[in-house]
């Protein structure tokens, strides 16, 4: 469909904004706004706007084309800023894997683990004779149980076991599977194992009973094997585009508001929540379409009211590669050389779009980087239900401005079963809530630009913030929740919760001998498990206190 014949399907979209919140005919335009903008953003011609992909790129034309027609300037000329980053690894030309002369197809037969050294090296070996000095050639499984195991991490066991083989004096490492795995081993190029400085191959099991001899008569020496691997592992570079608009005042200093356009795609990233869901379209209504209209709101406001907004310079940062890893955000400020000697405060708003009508909980991260936010959160607006976190470290792009030392907000209307799902659609936004938050965020704007520049507080890491763990229980939290332990929003399936009977709406209250106050304590006590580990989780059901047992995933 074309971009003129989606915005006409946008209008055709039957369109009711809550008599509760839309007060006035200015804010049912605001949200009529917003919808064309988001229906576009998160409709499906645009794919789930992967960072890279043509749908980034229409997305960010789109957006480009919105400052165009507010004539809010580009930053620095222009509009778009691209960025390039390293994604992964891939098998470069020139590896090949012979076997007594015979050269193996890469992939199908053979291929180099991604963890391997770029090197060449040739030997006669004897398979599973483990000799200093030589290559060693391994069966991957101890048996044909393990070979049928679906939760096997093969490449987990080949990377600490090529770790010892080297340290035990190995020149390279051939692994293979001798028993006909159902779940074979393939390259990954997003392995985060670190470069082990030997070759590393593995060959699959018909490559194996080809070219390796069947020695079944112990009676007889063992056959040597010819080897020659040539293995060249290159890392692999995507590239992402930062969309940046810019209003001069020609002030000391720059407000900086912000919020990334980019999702998931079809889930080829493997960030997905949902089963199965690789190939479909990942629209990313909420996350963050929301915030990328509410940014081109903001961009208008204070276009529109310039003559009184005139104490910042005032930047509209909409990032990419967020989903990544706050890679957008994080190449802005080193290229850009953005810092606290220049910048009074950053303003970030991901996921804006699902304001809960009955709690009306708008959570807001940040407000411990400056004494300056106090007087925006300790009044709440009656529209809101605020549940505030002190810490600038978050899961969005303010943290890379916060680690400048500048102060920062975060606004996120909570987590919902659509994060990160394909049914992340435009027709579950509450429009007019969404009015709300950025009435509420002009206001911010409007008190801040008539105050000095906000001193900057360190804060400890936040209960939101990304935190990595061995172990995950397969829950969507409720972020909103204040009232002690941790509510379940969602379980995924044939996760550790789910297999414990942990149902949506239960309250979490221990882990293991970890009592769980709210997110902090219940990332403090995941982080004590190991995979395979077994421990008891207390919830609450409906008022009743409930033990179950919990195992978690190897």
């Amino acid at each position: 469909m074309s971009f003129r014949s989606l915005i006409v399907s946008v209008l055709l979209v039957p369109f009711c904004i809550s008599a509760s919140l839309a007060k006035g005919k200015s804010d049912r335009k605001m949200a009529e706004r917003l919808k064309l903008d988001i229906y576009y953003l998160a409709s499906d011609s645009l794919e789930g706007r992967r960072t890279g992909s043509n749908g980034e790129r229409l997305a960010g034309e789109y957006i480009e084309k919105r400052y165009r027609d507010l004539n809010v300037d580009p930053y620095k000329s222009v509009y778009q800023h691209p960025f390039t980053f390293i994604y992964g690894m891939e098998i470069a030309e020139g590896t090949q894997i012979k076997i007594s002369d015979h050269v193996l197809n890469i992939k199908d037969e053979a291929f180099p683990l991604p963890f391997s050294a770029t090197k060449h090296i040739s030997a006669d070996i004897l398979p599973d004779v483990m000799e200093q000095g030589s290559i060693w050639m391994i069966n991957l499984y101890a048996d044909q149980d393990e070979a049928n195991n679906a939760h096997f991490e093969a490449e987990k066991s080949m990377f600490e076991r090529s770790k010892e083989a080297l340290k035990n004096g190995a020149t390279g490492v051939i692994f293979y599977d001798g028993f006909g795995s159902k779940w074979p081993p393939a390259f990954n190029g997003l392995s985060e194992n670190e470069f082990i400085d030997i070759p590393v191959v593995f060959l699959s099991h018909d490559a194996y009973k080809k070219y390796i001899p069947d020695d079944a008569d112990t009676t007889k020496p063992k056959s040597s094997v010819s080897v020659d691997l040539n293995v060249v592992i290159k890392k692999t570079r995507r590239g992402g585009t930062n969309i940046v608009a810019f209003i001069d005042n020609k002030a000391p200093y720059t407000v900086i508001l912000g919020a990334h356009y980019d999702h998931l795609g079809r889930g080829e990233d493997g960030n997905s929540m949902a089963a199965n869901s690789l190939g479909q379209i990942h629209n990313g209504a909420d996350d963050n379409a929301s915030g990328t209209a509410a940014l081109l709101e903001l961009a208008a406001y204070v276009k529109k009211n310039h003559k009184k907004l005139h104490n910042y310079n005032y930047m509209f940062i909409n990032f990419s590669g967020e989903e990544l890893g706050l890679l957008g955000s994080k190449n802005f400020v080193k290229n850009e050389n953005i810092d606290s000697q220049h910048t009074s405060y950053m303003l970030n708003m991901d996921m804006v779009g699902r304001l809960n009508d009955s709690t009306h909980s708008l959570t807001i991260g940040g407000v411990g980087t400056s004494p300056a936010w106090a007087q925006f959160t300790s009044n709440p607006p009656k529209e809101f239900k605020f549940v505030l976190d002190s810490s600038g470290i978050g899961p969005s792009d303010h943290t890379s401005f916060y680690h400048e030392g500048i102060p920062v907000l975060f606004l996120f209307t909570g987590t919902h079963k659509d994060y990160h799902k394909p049914s992340d659609k435009a027709d579950k936004i509450n429009y007019a809530g969404e009015v709300e938050v950025i009435k509420y965020t002009e206001q911010i704007i409007k008190e801040m630009d008539n105050s000095p520049k906000p001193a900057f507080t360190p804060t400890k890491q936040s209960a939101l913030g990304r935190v990595n763990f061995k172990v995950t229980l397969g829950i969507m939290p409720d972020y909103s929740f204040q009232d002690g332990g941790v509510r379940v929003d969602g379980v995924s399936e044939n996760r550790p919760a789910k297999n414990a009977g942990i149902k949506e709406g239960d309250i979490i209250i221990q882990l293991g001998d970890v009592k769980v106050q709210g997110m902090q304590s219940y990332m403090e006590g995941l982080s004590k498990f190991r995979a395979g580990d077994k421990t008891n989780v207390t919830i609450m059901r409906n008022g009743t206190k409930m033990v179950l047992p919990l195992e978690f995933l190897k």
